[in-house]
């Protein structure tokens, strides 16, 4: 396929290799396409300035202003001690506030010519404080002249483009290489069908490209901009639409549960009934299993919705069908955790082929690195004989050794834990593809679940089960109110005595050589605030058993542990025989604790607000009302502390996951799913554009059903390629 030459063509021909090699460094551009797809971040009006008032310190700024006076003032220094040094001071103003520019030595000559009251021009540099005024010194400037027939209003109105830029290299800068390559956008081939582009009155995309880098109004931007956002969606939609296409075409097993068998006989044992979400997400995964395609669902639910039980039942399904089932978990603990747990929800029909056991039993095996070796030739042999009809395990699945006797299902928990490349090792092992179950605790707002599991249908579990009770957050800031504290280890001790158990986590383990290389890292402010490292588990606990709650049977869990350390601790907290585990993270998914009503996060500003969320999740699993304490020494107006509160104020996952992403920014969510390549999305924002989205699946969808070789839309092609350069081609063709 020809590539588009004027596009293709590399920066370093066109700009000179100095440019080229900062652009290429710097911001990851390297062709002429790149540098067109590089896109202003906003728009200065000559008339109408960056409010001088509200510059940012320490940021790296451009600002558009007229010089309102220049002194030249000599001084003495150790270099120029007869009074020879030379300091020019120039005031800026935009109206709004004054600025001061500093520049000294040699460098005061050229801005002393040239930057005479009444001249207008961009200034870009770092803000700094001197002498309690934002000064800029020695900043880089560009002189703006006005055309001689230009009048004043068109001057002040004209838009000029901002980039973002770096150090190395000015916005303007940028903008005149912009202005270099801008005769190539003639020829850049349009990926959107002309159908498409058409019916939704979209300009072409030379004429959006010029109007992004060179509006002559805002309204040109806005064009430019809605234009734009459509190729990112619809091309990455087209992507994951044949992706989807593509595995439809698979064959795989159909298994249909037998009427009298596994299921049916373990639904009789429950002693509940199923939640309506748990009755149609059920519905739609037993539909999917039933047809000669693999299944590629994902399976969000609310931390304790009950996902475990409804991907127990899928796999008791494929089991009734003749077929086995697999699910992989992220740890060993939660391995174990789900192992004991769906062993003990199945009762005697765990146990196929032992004394005891009921007619319709299968086996249930574990297999995770660290079993010992007769153990583990047990379970590989009662895998590939067909005795075993679930496994559960961790990577330990993944290992050439383990051989199936016929694979039907894969269930992947915490799929956000787990590479593409581990989830298709599993799936190969099937003799055809087998089915594939994707489940999640971490809610996923429903535009990013179409960006990043795009190639997954959804099921979303949003009601909790019966009897599970409400779960109380409050924020205990440590450094302003240490009495705070204390009474949280009141509540604590409060909950033991009352027969319950609580969990203190950390976000270190403490046992950690200090790393010279972190040492040496450049602090932001909030961490300078701190001055300190982040709590650790071991010395957390150690103080706790001596001090608030001594007395109490106190336990450390973290993952450095012996994997039968772990597992005896997580047994006795089970059992009722720990009052109080302080562990680091590894209980965030998965540990079902229903006597745990208790818990206090540590330096809860070192979270994210989704693990924040999973982590609260353990406490309110039995009918006792939980109780998650969120501990911080971040000072009341702050970033971190506006983060907790939001925690704090709901219990509603998805609402939380809109507020992660926000703070986070879409790159940061899109990240994994790319593959660590840089973010396709420029202008498009996966929260806001969700309409966009949602309508670029469904023409992306229509797209690839009527041509999925995209044989008539070269420029499509051409535009999918450049996605997919081989990092995110092998993502998406192993997801």
């Amino acid at each position: 396929m020809e590539l588009v030459p004027a596009l293709e063509e590399p920066l370093k021909k066109v700009l000179g290799p100095a440019t080229a090699k900062v652009m290429a460094e710097h911001l990851g551009l390297h062709t002429v396409g790149d540098l067109l797809h590089h896109y202003p971040r906003r728009y200065e009006e000559r008339g109408q300035l960056t409010h001088l008032a509200d510059l940012p310190m320490d940021e790296h700024v451009t600002v558009v202003a007229m010089v309102a006076d220049a002194r030249l003032h000599t001084f003495a220094s150790t270099k120029a001690p007869r009074g020879k040094g030379q300091r020019l001071e120039v005031t800026i103003t935009d109206g709004s506030g004054r600025l001061q520019l500093v520049f000294f030595g040699n460098g005061v000559h050229k801005p002393h010519k040239e930057l005479l009251p009444g001249t207008r021009a961009m200034f870009a540099g770092k803000v700094s404080l001197f002498n309690r005024r934002l000064q800029l010194a020695h900043p880089a400037y560009e002189l703006l002249r006005g055309d001689a027939d230009e009048t004043v209003e068109t001057w002040a109105g004209a838009l000029i483009p901002l980039y973002p830029a770096t150090a190395k290299l000015e916005s303007w800068k940028i903008g005149k290489a912009v202005q270099t390559v801008l005769p190539s956008v003639q020829e850049a081939i349009d990926p959107l069908p002309d159908t498409l582009r058409e019916g939704r009155g979209l300009v072409p995309l030379p004429e959006a490209l010029l109007k992004i880098h060179r509006p002559h109004t805002k309204a040109d931007i806005e064009e430019a901009r809605s234009r734009l956002k459509w190729d990112e969606a619809f091309v990455l939609q087209v992507a994951l639409a044949r992706r989807r296409h593509a595995d439809a075409q698979l064959p795989a097993v159909a298994r249909r549960p037998s009427p009298a068998g596994l299921l049916s006989a373990f639904d009789d044992r429950l002693p509940f009934t199923l939640t309506e979400g748990q009755q149609k997400v059920s519905k739609e995964i037993f539909d999917d299993l039933a047809t000669e395609h693999p299944m590629h669902r994902l399976l969000q639910g609310e931390v304790g919705s009950g996902k475990t039980l409804v991907a127990l039942r899928a796999m008791l399904a494929v089991v009734d069908a003749g077929g086995q089932a697999a699910m992989l978990a992220p740890t060993e603990v939660l391995a174990q955790q789900h192992h004991r747990s769906i062993v003990e929800m199945m009762g005697e029909l765990a146990e196929g082929g032992m004394l005891g056991g009921a007619e319709q039993a299968t086996k249930v095996v574990l297999l995770t690195g660290s079993m010992g070796a007769a153990a583990r030739r047990q379970a590989l042999l009662d895998l590939v004989t067909g005795e075993a009809g679930i496994v559960i395990g961790t990577h330990a699945l993944i290992e050439d050794k383990v051989q199936f006797h016929d694979l039907g299902l894969v269930v992947v928990d915490e799929q956000h834990r787990f590479g593409v490349e581990q989830r298709d090792a599993l799936r190969g092992k099937g003799k055809q593809p087998p089915h594939l179950l994707v489940m999640t605790a971490t809610p996923i707002p429903r535009t990013v679940a179409m960006t990043v599991f795009g190639d997954l249908e959804t099921s979303v579990l949003d009601q909790l089960p019966a009897g599970r009770s409400p779960i109380a957050s409050h924020v205990v800031p440590a450094a302003d109110k240490p009495h705070f504290l204390a009474r949280a280890w009141e509540r604590v001790r409060e909950e033991v005595a009352n027969g319950h158990q609580a969990y203190v986590v950390c976000p270190r383990i403490g046992d950690e050589e200090d790393d010279p290389k972190k040492a040496g890292k450049k602090k932001s402010p909030e961490d300078e605030a701190e001055k300190r490292p982040p709590l650790a588990v071991l010395d957390v606990a150690d103080q706790l058993s001596k001090g608030p709650l001594g007395g109490l049977e106190v336990e450390v869990l973290h993952g450095r542990m012996h994997p039968d350390d772990k597992d005896a601790v997580m047994r006795r907290f089970a059992a009722g025989e720990t009052d109080v585990l302080v562990a680091t993270t590894v209980i965030e998914v998965g540990v079902n604790v229903p006597n745990a009503t208790a818990m206090v996060i540590m330096d809860a500003d070192r979270f994210g607000v989704s693990q924040l969320h999973q982590l609260r999740g353990r406490v309110g699993r039995g009918s006792a009302p939980g109780l998650c304490l969120l501990v911080t020494e971040m000072p009341e107006a702050g970033e971190a502390r506006r983060r907790l509160d939001a925690v704090a104020s709901t219990l509603d996952g998805f609402e939380l996951s809109r507020i992660d992403l926000e703070q986070r920014r879409e790159g940061d969510v899109l990240g994994q799913a790319q593959s660590g390549a840089r973010s396709s999305l420029r202008v498009l924002a996966v929260i806001e554009d969700e309409e966009i989205i949602a309508e670029a699946r469904q023409e992306a969808a229509a797209v690839v059903a009527a041509d999925p070789e995209l044989t008539a839309l070269p420029g499509l092609r051409t535009a999918l390629d450049a996605l997919l350069d081989d990092e995110r081609e092998q993502y998406l063709e192993k997801g």
